[in-house]
């Protein structure tokens, strides 16, 4: 939903800021690692309780996260490398900052309902790409969901800088779950209703069928 409408919102001054690198010679692969590091940086402040600041830092690198496929597409330097590079930077950017919130509140002894959340966050944003990932492998296409990462990355932000965190949490902690079975729900649903059932099972890795 939000990288649906959000984009198109930022398009016209991001894509000025693209040419801008672009001119500069940065590489899409450059930005990724930016952006990964400005998480990084991020992360070691938001372990320290200044949630603030690292909300803001956050969203300087949620820029980043937007520039380098622009990049890569006006460069035409995109590459199948560079999305894998890409996604799994993705992955550790997530697991990072909230590794760091798990940090500060574990030295609070009454914060157990936070410590909770964000497991189970870190579960259903790890379901959300595992079922994607997985369902791309079988090739069926599985888009669903109303928190992909745009959207649990802005919801975070927006705690993080306006003093929301909690409630913010409670409704990742729901919601990201939530994606995850939206997303087995549609890969059902292409698997066994939109389409005849296969002839012949198709086999996973794990030599499980699905039917």
């Amino acid at each position: 939903m939000l990288s649906k409408y959000g984009r198109p919102f930022f398009a016209r001054p991001l894509s000025r800021l693209v040419e801008w690198i672009r001119d500069t010679g940065i590489t899409p692969n450059q930005v990724t690692f930016t952006g990964f590091m400005l998480t990084g940086v991020s992360a070691i402040i938001l372990s320290n309780g200044n949630f603030r600041l690292g909300g803001w830092l956050l969203f300087g690198a949620a820029l980043f996260d937007m520039l380098d496929g622009a990049l890569a597409r006006i460069t035409d330097q995109s590459s199948t490398f560079g999305a894998f590079l890409d996604s799994t930077l993705d992955r550790y950017s997530e697991s990072v900052t909230f590794f760091a919130l798990a940090y500060f509140y574990s030295s609070t002894p009454t914060a157990r309902t936070e410590l909770v959340l964000i497991f189970a966050i870190l579960v259903g944003s790890l379901m959300v790409s595992y079922v994607k990932a997985r369902a791309e492998a079988l090739k069926v296409e599985c888009k669903a969901g109303w928190l992909q990462r745009p959207e649990r990355l802005f919801l975070l932000i927006v705690g993080l800088i306006f003093g929301w965190i909690v409630p913010m949490l409670w409704i990742l902690a729901v919601l990201t779950n939530f994606t995850a079975l939206q997303r087995i729900y549609e890969v059902y649903w292409r698997l066994h209703l939109n389409r005849p059932a296969p002839k012949n099972l198709v086999k996973t890795n794990d030599n499980s069928p699905i039917i």
